[in-house]
């Protein structure tokens, strides 16, 4: 990806922005655990399952984000801490037996190993729960619901039917199938990509002025970043090492998954991904705002090796 069009950005190292907000998304995470109410063992199960390693790109995303449209931190705390969640629900039900059968999650036994399956599944209908009240309770203060009730829309599309449960129905039902590279890439976009998009785009509710054009270039940079960042994901289970990605290499292939790579080649998914990050790059080039963070994740979020 190209350098950001916005020259009069201060300059402010990316590595260390990035600290600030994780630490920043981390302590709402924990106060937003600690308050919740319920069993025990349940709300061990929660805890598990989001501070295990993740590298909370979505909440950075949503920052990001926000920092291009002039949002400060705290206008944002409420999104960044939903989006995880939902995220972190999201790994507890895919790695389940029923799902992808996974045994490890960011090198560490999956939910329901460390519990059990009934509890994994109770512990990922409660994250995805509370995603909803951290955006019904969030302490910003609005006069018009309305950039609320936004959110909250945006955040159940992206994983509902027309969402990430949608795309799992599809990849589950694509197994041990040769689907084309327009299935395969509508069903990452529902799977992964929604709730990326999802993460970029609730920040515009604070920005009901947002010109429409600024608007559809943050929706073109999340929706190449969501596909870019799956097909990397495919890379990484063919080319990555079980320690290193954390998780079980080679699982796709094991359950005859419709991988990009597997299906079309592992050139062909490099030139996809070069391909998708040009043009997310020249999306950030129609922004007026900062859009040094949202560069910055944008590169982080293909290029990982983990």
């Amino acid at each position: 990806m190209s350098t950001s069009n916005n020259s009069n950005a201060p300059h402010v190292r990316q590595d260390d922005f990035a600290t600030e907000l994780i630490e920043r998304a981390n302590l709402q995470l924990e106060r937003v655990l600690a308050a919740a109410k319920g069993e025990e063992r349940l709300r061990e199960a929660m805890h598990y399952s989001v501070f295990n390693g993740g590298k909370r790109l979505r909440p950075l995303l949503v920052y990001a984000s926000g920092q291009c449209l002039g949002l400060a931190p705290d206008q944002l705390d409420a999104p960044a801490c939903a989006v995880e969640l939902i995220h972190c629900y999201s790994l507890v039900h895919d790695d389940l037996p029923a799902m992808d059968d996974d045994e490890l999650r960011r090198g560490r036994p999956t939910t329901h190993l460390a519990f059990d399956e009934a509890l994994a599944i109770l512990a990922g209908d409660a994250l995805q729960a509370l995603a909803f009240e951290c955006l019904v309770h969030d302490s910003t203060p609005d006069r018009n619901p309305q950039p609320r009730l936004d959110m909250i829309h945006a955040l159940a599309q992206a994983c509902g039917a027309d969402g990430m449960a949608g795309g799992q129905a599809i990849d589950l039902a694509m197994e041990g199938t040769r689907p084309d590279q327009a299935q395969v890439e509508r069903m990452f976009e529902l799977k992964t990509g929604a709730l990326i998009r999802a993460a970029v785009m609730m920040p515009t509710a604070r920005c009901p002025d947002l010109p429409q054009t600024e608007r559809q270039a943050l929706r073109d940079f999340a929706e190449s970043v969501g596909l870019a960042f799956q097909i990397r994901d495919d890379l990484l289970d063919i080319e990555g090492q079980t320690g290193v990605i954390g998780k079980t290499a080679g699982a796709d292939e094991a359950h005859d998954k419709a991988s990009w790579p597997g299906l079309f080649g592992i050139e062909a998914a490099q030139a996809r991904i070069d391909e998708l990050s040009t043009i997310a790059a020249n999306a950030l080039k129609k922004l007026s705002g900062d859009t040094a963070g949202l560069l910055w994740l944008g590169r982080k979020l293909v290029n990982r090796s983990y």
